[in-house]
């Protein structure tokens, strides 16, 4: 049973107008309830959810076993700080160390905080460690990347809507191309490189998946000049691309992984850096920290939410019906112009839209979905991100699917594509 709130969608959206910030331009519907894989307007109307809150929500919505976890952790106790110790945190902290394997956790809240925690890490143990000369410490990101948007993230950023008028800029960076294994090695060859952040698919550029052996041989080249990899899964994490983490396709065990998102099912902001204690243990007391970060309450549902990653085998479904998709989408680009490519792993694909960015195609596609009851976002402006929650059964992918093949092919003709 729905509870219809007395306003109605486009009141709501005015009232978002007039109050808020704009920094964001969604899709104009307002969402009122979420179960499983589905979401419900205010209105009642019922959608699939193709974008799981950028995989925030790989559990799928309001999972009753992170919900009662949360409820039952509300009653007894949300935070401490890190003044003093609280009764969940090392149960967490040992629980997640054990399941990724390292020797520490550093928790935090949101997904740009533990990727500024690593810059930081990673700094510090470049000083203490490699020896690097005091502020000459340099880190390698890779063009079209998306860490976050403070400050610290935007000044690897190479695009302008999230850079501009924001400078000056973090120094320290060497930004490179994506997937080049030359510019890499060149870069590398600086002794002062401390470190090299990548996402092992990039997500906000349109799910741009490397090569192969790209991963593998940036790792390689890391450990022969004594410099980090550090890998940022905050999307790619926890079961989205068919394994527990994407690098887990290539073996690789990062120096420093970043986690965040799903790491709460989508309930409350939990993220965390991982690393060994002979890079952890270069931070020291008063040296960083966070009042809510291992706060009980995400400790609580953190591990929950990853509990339920494992009981219910997400990461293989993931792979089975990341699949499926792709292959429905590879045959509707054989029938479709409008379709120029499909990429994806797991459950983390994207369709571009053969069409300029600027003609917001791929926008309006995506309303057309939504009136036929799936909702997915562009990115880029000619990329439509699909990414549904790890719990779709067949039958929903069967309808996803189907929807998504009506849309393309009516939009098609109604616009003489």
């Amino acid at each position: 049973m729905i509870e219809v709130n007395p306003l109605s969608s486009q009141q709501l959206m005015e009232l978002e107008e007039r109050y808020g910030a704009h920094n964001y331009h969604p899709l104009p519907v307002v969402l009122t309830k979420g179960q499983g894989v589905h979401v419900w307007d205010v209105e009642g109307k019922k959608y699939l959810d193709f974008l799981s809150a950028y995989s925030a929500v790989n559990q799928g919505h309001c999972h009753p076993r992170i919900i009662r976890a949360l409820k039952e952790q509300a009653d007894q106790l949300t935070l401490t700080s890190r003044a003093f110790f609280n009764d969940q945190l090392g149960p967490y902290e040992s629980f997640i160390t054990r399941l990724f394997g390292y020797d520490k956790v550093l928790p935090m809240n949101t997904g740009v905080e533990a990727v500024e925690t690593a810059i930081k890490l990673t700094r510090k143990w470049a000083y203490e460690v490699k020896g690097v000369p005091v502020n000459e410490a340099i880190i390698v990101f890779a063009s079209r990347n998306f860490h976050g948007r403070t400050l610290g993230a935007i000044s690897a950023s190479t695009d302008p809507t999230a850079t501009g008028g924001f400078g000056p800029y973090m120094p320290g960076y060497f930004v490179l191309p994506y997937n080049d294994l030359e510019a890499m090695a060149d870069a590398l060859e600086d002794p002062r490189i401390a470190g090299v952040i990548l996402e092992p698919i990039q997500g906000e550029a349109g799910v741009v998946v490397p090569d192969e052996d790209y991963l593998p041989q940036v790792a390689q080249m890391c450990r022969d000049r004594n410099v980090l990899f550090v890998a940022d899964e905050v999307q790619t994490g926890i079961a989205r691309t068919g394994k527990l983490l994407c690098c887990h396709h290539h073996g690789i065990r990062p120096d420093i992984l970043i986690l965040g998102k799903a790491l709460s099912g989508g309930v409350l902001p939990v993220s965390a850096v991982l690393a060994d204690d002979r890079i952890m243990m270069q931070i020291k007391p008063g040296q960083h920290g966070s009042t809510f970060g291992g706060n009980p309450l995400a400790c609580a549902v953190a591990v929950e939410a990853l509990k339920v990653v494992e009981d219910e085998d997400l990461a293989d479904n993931a792979a089975v019906m990341g699949r499926l998709f792709r292959e429905r989408m590879n045959a509707l680009a054989q029938q479709s112009p409008l379709i120029r490519l499909v990429r994806g792993k797991g459950l983390l694909n994207a369709v571009v839209i053969n069409d300029d960015p600027a003609s917001k195609t791929a926008w309006q596609i995506c309303l057309r979905m939504a009136e036929r009851g799936l909702l997915a976002k562009p990115t880029q402006g000619n990329i439509i991100r699909f990414a549904p929650p790890l719990i779709i059964t067949d039958d929903q992918m069967d309808a996803c699917c189907t929807i998504i093949e009506k849309t393309i092919m009516q939009f098609e003709s109604s616009t003489g594509n």
